[in-house]
């Protein structure tokens, strides 16, 4: 299929966020280990990056571990973390053909010594690449990136370097894990729930969210095309009337 006969290329979210949900449900209706769902995700993650890049969108950030996945039993926090790895390895020389630079939000000091560093190997290896930024958000929560800002900010106005009247929605933005970001423009949340999770609370302010009954591992490039069109269907007002923004 022509993506172009279908998506409005001059339309395109800059930033899309996914909440990749599903692998446990996907392997459970395999007769299967939750960890068996996760490594069948990991396909997905590769077709919507390289989905992603080819349309050209700007950044592209998945919910790979919440701060709450931590209280998982521990046989698949471990599996995870694994994946983790194995897939930062194998999918290193995608990104480096596909321009991509790896990026993380979240609190890495969270994860385990070696996949901490196989992380923070490929961000540096791929940091001078120009094309879409992948954002992997893990070990991350919202709530506690907000309470981190405030923290930071508290510390600065007690050490007089910003006044109580500096504090606004820029100087908030500029101290969350997100500073090198754009908000997102669409959220997508597979496998029917219709949360978001603690994902983004204060980035995703105005963005459209795009739920989907399609379990995570299920998900396909035509998946990611039907949540685009599906957004360019939308009129974002951002506060604004119709008669404004036309």
């Amino acid at each position: 299929m022509d993506i172009t006969t279908t998506i409005n290329t001059d339309n395109l979210p800059e930033h899309i966020a996914i909440i990749m949900d599903g692998n446990g449900r996907w392997a459970k209706k395999q007769g299967m280990l939750r960890a068996f769902g996760h490594e069948n995700g990991v396909k997905s993650v590769r077709t919507t990056v390289e989905a992603c890049a080819k349309l050209g969108i700007g950044y592209l950030t998945l919910y790979a571990f919440s701060t709450e996945n931590w209280n998982r039993p521990k046989l698949e926090v471990d599996a995870l973390m694994s994946i983790l790895m194995n897939s930062l390895k194998k999918e290193l020389p995608v990104m480096q053909k596909n321009n991509i630079r790896l990026n993380t939000i979240g609190n890495a000091n969270m994860l385990p010594d070696r996949a901490r560093k196989q992380l923070f190997d490929v961000i540096e290896q791929t940091a001078t690449n120009t094309g879409m930024t992948l954002t992997l958000a893990l070990s991350y929560g919202s709530r506690e990136e907000i309470i981190a800002a405030i923290k930071q900010i508290s510390e600065k106005i007690k050490n007089n370097q910003l006044n109580v009247d500096d504090i606004n929605e820029s100087l908030v933005t500029s101290h969350l894990y997100t500073h090198n970001l754009p908000d997102a423009d669409l959220v997508i949340r597979t496998s029917g729930e219709q949360r978001i999770s603690n994902f983004l609370l204060w980035q995703a302010a105005y963005a459209e969210l795009y739920f989907t009954d399609v379990l995570w591992p299920d998900f396909r490039e035509q998946d990611l095309h039907n949540a685009i069109i599906n957004y360019q269907k939308r009129e974002r007002r951002f506060g604004k009337t119709s008669e404004q923004i036309k």
